[in-house]
């Protein structure tokens, strides 16, 4: 099994709509580890980390969002695979 971890960036209107808690319940549902984060720019930060198809599976949905939510852009960079055990929401950075 090949472990990918993904840095992504969310543009558009992805706070106040439930994205992380979206995101969490999302991870968690696929078996990926990393943490998710509001920025104070409006923008949501999240690392995923996991096998390649539920971090492919991850991407696909992201660019949509919760219901609520109105994805402008995902930003996707490759990142170290690390030492993660869950998937967290963490605190405005």
């Amino acid at each position: 099994m090949t472990i990918l971890a993904r840095h992504l960036i969310i543009r558009g209107r992805v706070q106040g709509v439930f994205y992380r808690s979206w995101s969490v319940a999302t991870a968690q549902r696929l078996g990926l580890t990393g943490w998710v984060c509001n920025r104070l720019n409006g923008d949501v930060e999240a690392l995923i980390q996991g096998d390649a198809g539920a971090v492919a599976d991850f991407l696909a949905l992201a660019v949509q969002g919760p219901p609520a939510a109105r994805v402008d852009s995902v930003e996707v960079e490759n990142a170290e695979p690390g030492d993660l055990r869950t998937f967290d929401q963490r605190s405005t950075a």
